[in-house]
């Protein structure tokens, strides 16, 4: 049986440690296949001057490792905070059954961690994005996607 407060409680132990040892910011990841911790993870983003290091990404990454697989089919992601919309992509890439969570989005923007203009830009049309967004068209770039079609070996995902 999944102790969802044991796993949280983790979580937030992570996000203390790691924004307490100069790593990242205060965010906790802990991921649990049945009744065993996988993965874990904390945020990065300064000690590894990495701006896609978030809890998420670290544990997500630590997890599909251990499975050796890019799926988290049967994982719960248990984290110290709503993700943002980066890691909200990672976990939809990485399919996992659940996802449980303790301070939303609205508190971490209290922290000064407030991911509000990105969803907002993500609804915005290309020509409207404060970072330009250029199409470069070349001839059958596309091919290579007809190709990826035609590949014996392909593993869809």
């Amino acid at each position: 049986m999944e102790n969802h407060h044991t796993y949280i409680k983790r979580a937030l132990e992570l996000a203390r440690s790691g924004m307490e040892s100069g790593d990242g910011g205060p965010f906790g990841v802990v991921i649990v296949k049945g009744d065993e911790v996988i993965a874990e993870g904390h945020n990065c983003v300064l000690s590894s001057n990495d701006p896609t290091a978030h809890a998420e990404v670290v544990a997500i990454r630590k997890a599909c490792d251990f499975l050796g697989t890019y799926q988290l089919d049967g994982c719960v992601i248990y984290s110290s905070c709503e993700p943002c919309p980066m890691c909200l992509g990672a976990i939809y890439w990485a399919r996992p059954k659940a996802v449980y969570y303790v301070c939303t989005r609205e508190d971490a923007a209290r922290g000064e961690f407030d991911d509000e203009f990105i969803y907002n830009e993500i609804n915005m049309s290309i020509e409207d994005r404060s970072i330009p967004f250029i199409h470069i068209s070349i001839e059958k770039a596309d091919e290579l996607f007809l190709r990826w079609l035609k590949k014996s070996d392909r593993k869809s995902y």
